[in-house]
């Protein structure tokens, strides 16, 4: 006989409150700790309560458990508004959407960005993570940057994806927004940069 609906709803409930607890352990656990060595699949299970094994079961590696943290960091900074600048058929607003979706990303919480960011040049595990999504972002600009020359890239258009593709990392909008200040609120600066970059390449 199949198990009834309302023990499956029960342990998928179960599974999902776990994975929850997991995830909020490895946020609390990067915004806390002292040495970067401290972020392992052991010390995660232990902030969170559960046994080692759980946290295989629930994200396959610690690459897995990496990848979901982004996830979850993206679904708390609104990136699947993202959509909406791609299809914006004004290429000028589409990257000024960009450019405000991804300022909205970095601020979702600034600690873990900076904690993660930081730990890519010392574990190789986050560093392919991060390393993807920073790529999948720059590919992001390329479309945008296509449709704004309207023709094949050149090399000054290649060029301008590169130095936007600095303009809207996480260090620049950390930096630009100072201690204090809302990594948002650096969202003008970036847009009069990117407009400088772009009256270059066109100028070039």
């Amino acid at each position: 006989m199949s198990p009834r609906p309302y023990q499956l709803g029960k342990r998928q409930m179960q599974i999902d409150e776990s994975r929850r607890r997991v995830l909020d352990a490895a946020r609390d656990l990067l915004a806390e700790a002292s040495t970067y060595t401290a972020f392992t699949v052991d010390a995660v299970a232990k902030q969170a309560g559960v046994a080692r094994a759980t946290v295989y079961y629930q994200f396959g590696s610690k690459t897995g458990l990496l990848e979901a943290l982004c996830d979850d960091l993206a679904e708390s900074g609104q990136m699947g508004e993202l959509r909406y600048a791609f299809a914006n058929p004004d290429p000028y607003a589409a990257l000024t959407s960009f450019v405000t979706a991804f300022a909205r990303f970095w601020a979702a919480d600034r600690l873990v960005m900076r904690r993660l960011r930081a730990l890519a040049a010392l574990d190789p595990d986050v560093q392919a993570v991060i390393a993807a999504r920073d790529n999948r972002r720059h590919q992001g600009l390329s479309v945008l940057i296509d449709r704004l020359t309207d023709s094949r890239p050149s090399l000054e258009a290649d060029e301008a994806v590169r130095v936007l593709h600095t303009l809207t990392s996480f260090e620049t909008f950390d930096s630009l927004a100072g201690p204090d200040r809302d990594p948002t609120k650096a969202v003008p600066i970036v847009l009069q940069l990117t407009e400088a970059v772009l009256r270059q390449a066109r100028e070039s």
